[in-house]
This record gives structure tokens, sequence and C-alpha cells, in this order.
């Protein structure tokens, strides 16, 4: 197993990305910390895991708020000695499909300083304990838009997006000579995820096509002609967690199908 007598924390592990990467995590062997603002949106996830013979704690709490982050930090210290993976896939709101120009100041910034402020949050509590330990993995995902200009209105997405690889950049050249890895995943986005698809659904219904026709138009400009699934997502975030990729760092593995060419 990829993960095996590893420890990993997962915040936003009840939405769509996390859920996949929290069942891919306990299938290679991590025992895991399930974060997640609503607590009921955490248990089908942690019961599954529990009943397939995985090791999971699940825990509401804020990942935007600094001290329920720290206070989160220290609860798992008391249960492990170390914490080998952290990653944050919190739910932000992005406003998509307007123009920029037709954006009020406050619907651009909400978003990116949301999605800054969790993963500085989360990264550097976890960065800190991995100092000590002097190792760690910490793992982050974008999109297709941080890197190439997307013609539907990605409005701030895609400037979030950006700033995010670039903060696993700079996290990694700080962290690197304390033997600690940061790695950014970017994907095209996954159709079959259920939280995507009714954002498809009402993308298309303000573009004015259907839902089925925007996936196919996106996809034309992937390698492969089809978008990546959530479980190909969760895969690479094991294979990137774990000691095969012990060289990676700084860097972007790209999960696209082929749609961003780095």
């Amino acid at each position: 197993m990829l993960l095996e007598n590893k420890t990993a924390v997962i915040y936003g592990a009840g939405g769509d990305v996390g859920n996949a990467i929290a069942k891919a995590f306990a299938r290679e062997g991590a025992r895991l910390f399930l974060v997640g603002r609503n607590l009921a949106s955490l248990k089908p996830v942690a019961d599954e895991i529990r009943q397939r013979g995985g090791i999971v704690e699940a825990t509401e709490t804020d990942a935007l708020d600094p001290q329920q982050v720290e206070r989160h930090m220290n609860e798992m210290l008391k249960m492990v000695d170390r914490i080998d993976i952290s990653l944050n896939v919190i739910g932000i709101h992005y406003v998509q499909g307007i123009p920029l120009v037709e954006m009020k100041p406050e619907q651009f910034t909400k978003g990116i300083t949301d999605v800054m402020q969790t993963q500085f949050l989360t990264m550097t509590a976890a960065g800190r304990q991995m100092i000590r330990q002097g190792s760690g993995v910490i793992l982050a995902i974008s999109a297709t838009p941080a890197g190439r200009f997307v013609p539907t209105n990605s409005g701030n997405f895609g400037v979030a997006c950006a700033a995010i690889e670039n903060l696993c950049r700079q996290m990694a050249g700080e962290l690197g000579p304390h033997g600690i890895r940061v790695v950014c995943l970017r994907s095209a986005g996954s159709p079959d995820a259920p939280g995507l698809d009714a954002f498809f659904r009402r993308l298309a219904n303000q573009i004015g096509v259907t839902r089925e026709a925007l996936e196919a138009d996106l996809a034309k400009s992937t390698m492969l002609k089809r978008m990546p699934k959530i479980t190909e997502v969760a895969n690479m975030a094991s294979l990137v967690a774990s000691d095969y990729a012990a060289a990676m760092t700084g860097s972007i593995a790209n999960v696209t199908c082929g749609d961003a060419v780095n």
C-alpha cells in the first residue's frame, strides 16, 4: 500500500474531491483525520472508511479560523506523534459566469481572500509540525484556469487557482530544506463529481447551451478528448503523497487529460 503507516489530515473531506481522496488514502493504508465545517457531511465518508477497515477520525472545524485550525492540530497531536500528509480542499464560493468588468470588487476579492487564508492557515500549521519531525507532504489542488485563459468567464476562480499554485511553490522553497515536500495537483474538473455536474448545469444555462454540450466543448481542448474522473485525481493525490514521489516538490501534478500542458 502506498500510504501504509502514514497519517493524513484532509480539510474539506465532506466535499466531492475531499471525499474521493479520503477513500483513496484509506485504501492505500493511511490513518485519516477528516475535517469539515459540518460534521454531518463527514460522517458518511468516515463510516464507509471504517466499514472497510480504515482508521479515521472526523472533526467539525472551520479551516478559515486560525484558532480552530491550531486547536485541531493540537488535538490531532495528542493522538498521533506526526502528521505525514496535509491537504486542504474546503469549498470556496467563487463567482464565475460573469465578465470581470461586470463584477463588483467584493465579488472578485472574496473567494481569493478566503482561499488564501485557509490554505495559508493549514499549510503553515502542518509546516510547523513537519519541521519538528523533519518530513511531510503538503498538497493542494488547483484547476486549468490557473495556467491558461478559459473563455467561459471563470471570474475569480482562475486567479485564485494561480495564487494557490504560487503559494505552493513559495512554501516548497521554504520548507524543502526541512525535508518537506509541497505539490499542487491541477485538474481540469471531474464531470462525474456531483458538485461539478451541478455547476456545469448552471453555467450551461447561463451561456445558453446544454450541459452535455458544455462538457463536450470543454473536452475538445484536452489531448485525451475527455475530462479526468474524480477517482483519477484521487489516485494521483495518493501517488504524489507517497514515498514513490519523494523527489517531487514545488511542482504541478498535471491531471487535466492534457488540457493544460506544463
